[in-house]
């Protein structure tokens, strides 16, 4: 995800808010590294990045019926999220702690409070098949 995310045009994509897990230790961390890299200009391109940390509507391994209170915990601190942030576009790759900002995001939209673009990354451990599944979904290739 960071690898796309250092191709993106930090002027058009302004202001940018990292969220991951309350319970990631690293991501976060790595954000802030490439975000604070010396851009073409000799400027820090940091200045216009946030950084949050949102809860997981389930851990690895977490039991389905304990997920139930996480999830609706999770739903709550997302939604606080979404009205303070109306972001334009989310990019996400992980379903822990994107499911309830996308989820809210799709409401919004059905409602006309707020549009959102939602862009889901998969990671290299899913493949095309799951084009089948998902028939909406637009399947383009490796990104990197």
């Amino acid at each position: 995800m960071l690898n796309l995310l250092s191709l993106l045009e930090k002027d058009r994509f302004s202001p940018r808010f990292y969220i991951a897990a309350a319970t990631d230790n690293m991501s976060l961390q790595k954000a802030r590294v490439m975000e604070n890299l010396i851009n073409n200009t000799g400027e820090k391109s940091g200045d216009s990045a946030k950084y949050m940390q949102i809860y997981r509507s389930r851990e690895v391994g977490q039991s389905y019926i304990t997920s139930v209170g996480t999830t609706l915990y999770a739903i709550a601190h997302a939604l606080l999220l979404m009205i303070q942030l109306r972001p334009q576009v989310i990019i996400c790759n992980g379903p822990g702690t994107c499911i309830p900002l996308c989820g809210i995001a799709f409401v919004f939209k059905v409602i006309g409070i707020r549009w959102s673009s939602i862009f889901y990354v998969e990671s290299i451990a899913r493949w095309p098949q799951l084009k089948k599944q998902y028939p909406r979904a637009e399947y383009v290739g490796c990104l990197m």
